[in-house]
């Protein structure tokens, strides 16, 4: 039976103010929150509370025979909480109906799986806590920022208990297979791979209301009969797209809720099924992928060059990265929060010359003189906090004790658990 494993990005970065050279060091705070919060509310009422109302009442009207998956950033989900609590009422309806899967993602929608990987693993690790909190489950799905992927980083991945990861179905990593099947690790066979099927996730998102594309107009019969006349034994297709695509991207004149609310119904009726990243763990693996270099899904290149791919943008994520040891021995809380939202991969793509969509700034030089403006205050406030004349192997020393004392903690409070359970059954 052909499936389909439908999956939305839900990402909103908060939006930097322009900060001057001779606002260093006088004003420590770095967003616009005008811009944040018109953004969040254009989006929540254009996009995000249309698109909940009709998958619930797809869930619903289905018999439960439909179902999809979201990861929400920890950005996201503040700005969210702050200016449109109700679009997290209706994910957590969604959630309550068992059809809808969230997953793991770095807190910050950062590229902290390329430059420090204890980093990473923190940012997992407060993701996953705070999906836990709004929709009462532990993820056991995973996605990268822009689905960045290497074999280190997947290999790191299950390392932390995660059985399933999403990355982009890039051409040369796949080379002649497709995407359309359940791969592996190449030497991790316990962690799934499933692999994005961007040319069907890109007729939606960006061919939908594009009158000069060839198979315009793109209908809901149309899109599943594609799927239906598909090679045998190709039975995943990973529909993954940003959620903003519906209402936002391709507008409601163009007709994109209509096809959204039609899609599962027709595809019910011819035969294709719904699965979530986790329900796919059960699928036996073709093969192998290997990726020994990064991939994203982003541009043609399907690579880091839209976030590193010039000058600009290594300078800045090389001074950003060059004090996490120091941030995170830090305690202030508006320096810790500052330094996850400073990681968003969003600020490194506007300096990007090929492509920074999604930017306020003139030119990608604005966007770089801006960040390293705002970098630069928040790097006098971590030298203030943790000098840079202290030694880097005291800091490691300092920082290896905390993480330890953190370790103890958490086993403690597991051992702890298992013992207020035993007791209860005894």
């Amino acid at each position: 039976m052909k499936n389909i494993c439908l999956y939305f990005e839900v990402h909103i970065p908060y939006a930097l103010k322009r900060y001057r050279f001779f606002e260093i060091g006088n004003d420590h705070y770095y967003y616009d929150d005008f811009a944040t919060e018109d953004r969040v509310r254009y989006l929540a009422e254009k996009s995000f509370l249309p698109a909940n109302k009709i998958l619930l009442e797809l869930i619903q009207s289905s018999g439960k025979a439909f179902n999809c998956a979201f990861s929400l950033s920890g950005a996201v989900i503040e700005q969210l909480e702050q200016y449109a609590p109700e679009v997290i009422d209706s994910f957590q309806e969604l959630a309550a109906t068992g059809q809808v899967e969230f997953l793991a993602e770095p807190y910050g929608h950062s590229m902290a799986s390329i430059f420090d990987m204890d980093e990473f693993e923190r940012q997992v690790n407060k993701h996953a806590a705070k999906i836990k909190e709004l929709f009462g489950k532990k993820p056991t799905a995973f996605r990268n920022t822009d689905f960045i992927y290497s074999d280190e980083i997947g290999e790191k991945v299950a390392s932390m208990g995660y059985k399933t990861i999403l990355m982009e179905g890039a051409k040369h990593i796949l080379g002649w297979r497709s995407p359309n099947y359940v791969y592996q690790h190449a030497y991790v066979p316990k962690l799934n791979l499933l692999a994005r099927n961007f040319v069907m996730s890109n007729h939606v998102t960006f061919e939908f209301s594009n009158t000069s594309w060839s198979e315009y107009p793109l209908t809901a019969d149309k899109f599943v009969d594609w799927i239906a006349a598909s090679p045998q034994g190709e039975d995943i297709f990973n529909i993954w797209m940003g959620y903003e695509t519906f209402g936002a991207v391709q507008k409601d004149y163009s007709g994109i809720f209509d096809f959204l609310r039609a899609l599962p119904r027709i595809a019910l009726e011819k035969g294709v099924g719904f699965v979530t990243p986790s329900n796919l763990s059960n699928y036996q693996p073709v093969a192998a992928l290997t990726a020994p270099y990064p991939l994203s899904w982003q541009g043609e290149e399907k690579d880091l060059s839209a976030m590193l791919g010039n000058p600009l943008q290594e300078e800045a994520v090389a001074k950003l990265y060059s004090v996490t040891e120091r941030v995170n021995l830090c305690q202030e809380k508006n320096l810790k929060r500052d330094w996850l939202h400073l990681q968003s991969a969003d600020y490194f793509r506007y300096m990007s010359f090929k492509n920074a969509w999604g930017s306020s700034f003139e030119s990608p030089y604005d966007a770089f003189i801006n960040y390293m403006n705002i970098l630069s205050d928040f790097l006098l406030r971590v030298e203030a906090e943790y000098p840079t004349s202290i030694e880097n192997e005291e800091l490691n020393e300092l920082l290896k004790t905390i993480n330890d004392q953190e370790k103890m903690i958490a086993q403690l409070e597991k051992e702890l658990k298992a013992a207020k359970k035993k007791k209860k059954e005894a």
